[in-house]
């Protein structure tokens, strides 16, 4: 795999998950971390991310990481890892440890410092109190954001022995990430070598062999406080975290009225997920909303759609004459779909179906009929067998939900899936029964339907 320098280039395999490690050479003087971050997101900026975002490892990577993550237009968020040090110097790193793991990656310098039987284990508790007070104060009671299926760019001012980053590497594996690449300003060799196993790439813009203070290579190095950790985050989340704003959605349908929805776009949205409501439900129902809350806190844009107009409603309520109409359904939702095809906020957005009972039909009737338009389908406590012949010719990936309690509906998502020809699957929540109101069945549905759709409708 090749290790690029500027010299001749040189070729040299690189286990574990690297694919190729980047280097500039010999040397870099930069004036602060500002202005690292300004050049390594210039380099950056030349590749191409899918659903990228930038994580940085605090304190010292968080100004690096927010002038790459403004090249890459990509959120900004902070990993918290720790270096475990020797009381008599806190500095030298014999170990490290990351939030979201137990693991200890333990330097090859641990055995040389004469540490007593639990020594080492009780240096790591105390690490461990310290990370989680850092977590608590950079991100509060928020959680990390998703980083399942997206491109993770880690990033911190410079990599010496590089332990704290394995450690964080090592953990952010553990969060199903498509690609994870590791970047710095200056890094030693050995150290992008090594990481090279842990990542999927290693870019910095300055190896030199004789790397001894990432800060010599900085002007100014000094050290970067909690304060200012604080408001660059505060800075980037109020260009990328903004609350989605809703507004309202009414479509004409011929000779019989309109129709009403809700669309509600977060900032820098991956997809867009229109959802079909069943019999007795619609855009108002709190449980809806919960749902589409859970899909935007995924960076999803979601639009809530009554199929039926409010004469049709008032008749179906009293004669269920329109809920079973499964062509009637369908065409509204490709009517709503084309009306997002065309609106300027999601017109660029990969397209989700979500449907409840009958919907469910309607939309897997819709997609087949959509030509490989629509990205995904999630259907939850649905009738896919309603949406008979149609079944055969969906290929848009199709995730099918259904309660452990509702056997009869269980057995017809089974036979339906069967039918599908492209990407499918099954899931079950044990417990639930149709309408999953049983306490934490409905959240699942929610945590299901939101990887299902970050992975197939992900940019």
């Amino acid at each position: 795999m090749p290790v690029r320098t500027n010299g001749p280039s040189v070729e040299r395999p690189v286990r574990g998950y690297g694919q190729h490690m980047s280097v500039d050479g010999p040397q870099t003087i930069f004036r602060d971390r500002e202005d690292a971050g300004r050049r390594l997101g210039e380099r950056l900026s030349s590749a191409t991310f899918h659903d990228p975002i930038v994580l940085a490892l605090p304190r010292g990577g968080v100004p690096v990481a927010a002038q790459v993550a403004a090249a890459l237009d990509a959120p900004l968020a902070v990993f918290v890892a720790r270096k475990v040090g020797i009381p008599s110097h806190p500095e030298f790193g014999i170990a490290a440890i990351a939030e979201g793991s137990e693991e200890v990656v333990v330097s090859g310098a641990a055995g040389r410092v004469g540490l007593g039987p639990g020594e080492l284990d009780a240096l790591v508790r105390d690490e461990r109190a310290e990370l989680a007070r850092r977590v608590g104060r950079y991100r509060g009671s928020s959680p990390l954001p998703d980083l399942e299926a997206r491109d993770v760019v880690l990033v911190d001012d410079g990599l010496a022995t590089g332990v704290t980053a394995a450690a964080a590497l090592r953990s952010l594996r553990g969060f199903h990430p498509r690609r994870l690449l590791l970047a710095a300003p200056v890094c030693s060799p050995r150290a992008a070598e090594r990481l090279a196993a842990d990542a999927d790439e290693v870019v910095c813009l300055a190896a030199p062999a004789d790397l001894r203070a990432i800060g010599a290579y900085y002007d100014d190095f000094g050290q970067t406080t909690d304060d200012e950790v604080a408001e660059l985050l505060a800075s980037s989340r109020s260009t990328t975290d903004a609350a989605p704003t809703e507004r309202p959605v009414t479509l004409a349908v011929l000779q019989a009225g309109a129709i009403h929805g809700d669309l509600s776009v977060p900032g820098r949205a991956r997809g867009v997920v229109l959802f079909a409501h069943g019999s007795g439900s619609g855009r108002h129902s709190p449980r809806n909303r919960d749902v589409a809350r859970s899909l935007q806190r995924r960076g999803l844009a979601t639009m809530l759609m009554d199929l039926l107009t409010p004469e049709e409603e008032a008749e179906d309520a009293a004669t269920g004459r329109h809920r079973f109409d499964i062509q009637l359904l369908a065409g509204r939702l490709e009517l709503a779909s084309r009306w997002l095809a065309e609106e300027p906020a999601t017109a660029d957005l990969p397209l989700g179906y979500f449907g409840a009972s009958t919907g469910a039909a309607a939309a897997l009737v819709a997609a087949a009929a959509a030509d490989g338009r629509v990205g995904a389908v999630v259907s939850r406590g649905g009738r896919p067998d309603l949406a008979g012949d149609a079944l055969a010719r969906v290929i848009a990936p199709t995730l099918l939900i259904v309660g452990g309690r509702d056997e009869s509906v269980l057995g017809l998502n089974q036979e339906a899936r069967r039918r599908l020809p492209g990407v499918s699957e099954l899931e079950v929540v044990p417990g639930a029964s149709h309408l999953f109101e049983e306490p934490g069945a409905l959240d699942e549905v929610a945590r299901l339907a939101g990887e299902w759709f970050t992975r197939h409708l992900g940019r």
